[in-house]
């Protein structure tokens, strides 16, 4: 199986996790353009995705949806609250009919060879999910848009072999930045964004031998970069109550604006 971050972050997100038989996108927050120059990295054409996973209808998850929905035909796969937000999302335009299939969080379907199982997450939307993907030798997750993790998300990500995770900020940029006030309860609240530090400590009850790479994703271009968010997520993971150290777990950053390197489980 393999990850990649096409895009990610405030300004537009889009991952792929395939095989050599099924290709998927979770998000298309960034125009067709990208996402097509994303896809021809990986030696991907747009018609050869088996399904798009929606994981929430903000605009950065969703920007691209309807032209590339309109020129390739690939179903797409969200929850019923995120599929009024995505047909009440006037800007997408008209989508092709038929083309919406609602999934249900904790109950598990299958796309190509792939098993997909979507649960909830805890954030200002109409009803959010992140994504386990299996091909049946080696599983996958993408967990961004979480303001807060408790058992359940925990039991959600257990035994995973590659995961795409948030760390959006860092506490004290964002608290001295220059983010009002009201934005700034929001990105800490219950319904917001997951912090480095929270990304590490969330990380530390997942860990095990056969997790083999971890993405951070969804980083906020005002409060914070890669470096401090890999080094805090590193030292979570060395502070934590695991036998594991920061440096034992590979790792990268997300790229905002260009392709990430594909990560092969």
């Amino acid at each position: 199986m393999r990850l990649c971050s096409i895009a990610s972050g405030s300004s537009g997100n889009c991952i792929y996790a395939g095989d050599e038989n099924t290709h998927l996108l979770i998000d298309t927050g960034i125009s067709k353009k990208r996402v097509e120059a994303g896809l021809h990295t990986l030696g991907i054409k747009g018609e050869e995705l088996s399904g798009i996973l929606v994981t929430h209808e903000h605009i950065d998850h969703i920007q691209g949806l309807g032209v590339f929905s309109r020129k390739y035909g690939i179903p797409i796969y969200a929850t019923k609250g995120t599929i009024e937000g995505i047909r009440g999302t006037a800007s997408l335009g008209k989508l092709p009919e038929g083309i919406l299939r609602e999934i249900t969080v904790d109950e598990e379907f299958c796309l190509g060879g792939m098993k997909i199982l979507p649960f909830a997450i805890s954030h200002d939307a109409r009803e959010p999910s992140g994504y386990r993907i299996e091909n049946g030798k080696k599983s996958a997750a993408v967990a961004t848009d979480l303001g807060v993790y408790d058992d359940y998300t925990v039991s959600r990500l257990k035994n995973l072999n590659g995961i795409v995770l948030e760390a959006n900020h860092d506490i004290h940029m964002l608290e001295v930045g220059p983010y009002p006030y009201p934005l700034k309860r929001r990105v800490m609240g219950e319904k917001g964004h997951l912090s480095n530090e929270l990304s590490g400590r969330l990380l530390c009850d997942i860990l095990h031998d056969g997790l083999q790479y971890v993405i951070l994703g969804h980083l906020s271009k005002e409060n914070n970069y890669a470096e401090l968010a890999y080094e805090t997520v590193k030292l979570e993971i060395t502070l934590g109550d695991n036998p594991y150290k920061g440096e034992d777990i590979p790792m990268m950053v997300a790229k905002r604006d260009t392709i990430s390197e594909a990560v092969t489980l």
